[in-house]
């Protein structure tokens, strides 16, 4: 591996194999619950399954991006959706691999990168996303999501600590 980092600095970085594992990690629960819920418990059988009084267990299929934006009924139009995961998750690998400043950014875009893929492996298996989650509270209702969804925002939101926490302020002043 020592002779790739060498030669291609570019495919891989000293915290890429961090990153891609909790991005194949992220992948693989996210699958695998997809595949528990609609063949093992079969929620599209079962309707709203109540939980909690703010969770309900729902089955949705999403064919568009987040909160049901550009809705993309054709194939043709799920393929472009993959096709635009496929080059987000590149564009990622490249940023995770040209030396990312620690191991949370680390994490945070392996999360993204194994929710984005996991959506997509839905789009091309079943024309859409499938979602599970219904949070809910006095009567508002946010979207419904998935374990990938859930990673995905776990992501940003470390991408976001990362860029304007206090390491990033201390390396400014410095600079």
């Amino acid at each position: 591996m020592a002779a790739v980092e060498q030669k291609n600095p570019w495919l891989w970085g000293p915290l890429s194999g961090f990153g891609s594992s909790l991005g194949v990690l992220t992948l693989v629960l996210d699958q695998a619950h997809k595949w528990w819920m609609l063949e093992v418990y079969r929620i599209q059988d079962r309707g709203r399954v109540t939980v909690t009084p703010f969770l309900d267990l729902v089955f949705v299929k999403n064919t568009g991006i987040s909160y049901g934006l550009f809705l993309q009924e054709t194939r043709h139009g799920q393929w472009l959706l993959v096709g635009f995961s496929v080059l987000a998750v590149a564009a990622m690998a490249v940023w995770l691999a040209r030396g990312v400043a620690g191991r949370l950014m680390a994490a945070s875009l392996g999360l993204i990168m194994g929710g984005a893929i996991s959506n997509a492996i839905d789009r091309l298996v079943q024309g859409g996303v499938a979602d599970f989650f219904s949070l809910h509270a006095w009567g508002f209702y946010w979207y419904v999501f998935n374990i990938a969804d859930a990673a995905i925002v776990a992501g940003v939101a470390g991408l976001l600590y990362d860029s304007f926490g206090p390491s990033r302020k201390d390396a400014a002043k410095a600079g």
